[in-house]
C-alpha cells in the first residue's frame, strides 16, 4: 500500500521529469506501460513486436516479471527497481540528472541483454557486473557514467 507522503515525495520528481522531457524535446510519454511512470517520458517505445519472445524478456529487464519465460529468474533485480535506488542514493540536487541519465540507461543495456544469445553483446553476467558497479560508487552519476561506457563498448565492439 502506498502512503500519501510517498505519492507527495513523488510529484516533484514527476514533474520535473516532464519539465525535463518538454525543454529537451522529448516525444510524449511512448514507453510501454510496464516501465517505471517517471521514465516514460524520457524514453521512447522500443520497436519490439508485441507478445515476441525478445518484448517479453525486455519487459522481464524492467519488471522483473518473467510471464511464463523458460529459464527465467523473476523478481530483482529489474531496472524500475534500480532506477529508484539511484535516485533515493543521488544527493537532492543531482536526483533528476540521476533519474535522466538512468531511464536513458535501461533501452541501452536492456535492448541488447534481451537480444538472441548468438547475438547479443550484453549478457546476465555484464548485468550482474553493472549492478556491482552501481552499488559500489560512492557518487551515482560517475557509477551510471562507467555503466554507460562498458554498455557502449560492449555493444560497439562486440562485447564479450
Amino acid at each position: 500500500m502506498t502512503r500519501r507522503s510517498e505519492i507527495n515525495d513523488r510529484r516533484p520528481m514527476w514533474r520535473a521529469a516532464m519539465a525535463a522531457a518538454l525543454v529537451l524535446g522529448a516525444a510524449p510519454a511512448q514507453a510501454q506501460s510496464y516501465v517505471r511512470a517517471e521514465c516514460k517520458p524520457l524514453i521512447a517505445a522500443d520497436r519490439l513486436a508485441e507478445g515476441s519472445l525478445t518484448a517479453r524478456w525486455y519487459k522481464r529487464f524492467w519488471t522483473g516479471d518473467c510471464n511464463g519465460l523458460g529459464g527465467c529468474m523473476g523478481g530483482s533485480p529489474n531496472w524500475n527497481g534500480i532506477v529508484g535506488q539511484l535516485v533515493a542514493r543521488a544527493a537532492p540536487s543531482e536526483r533528476q540528472a540521476v533519474l535522466a541519465k538512468a531511464c536513458r540507461l535501461g533501452p541501452l543495456i536492456g535492448l541488447e541483454w534481451t537480444r538472441p544469445k548468438d547475438v547479443r553483446r550484453i549478457d546476465s553476467g555484464d548485468l550482474r557486473g553493472f549492478q556491482a558497479t552501481l552499488q559500489s560508487s560512492r557518487d551515482v552519476l560517475v557509477g551510471m557514467g562507467k555503466v554507460e561506457a562498458q554498455a557502449r563498448a560492449k555493444i560497439a565492439g562486440g562485447g564479450r
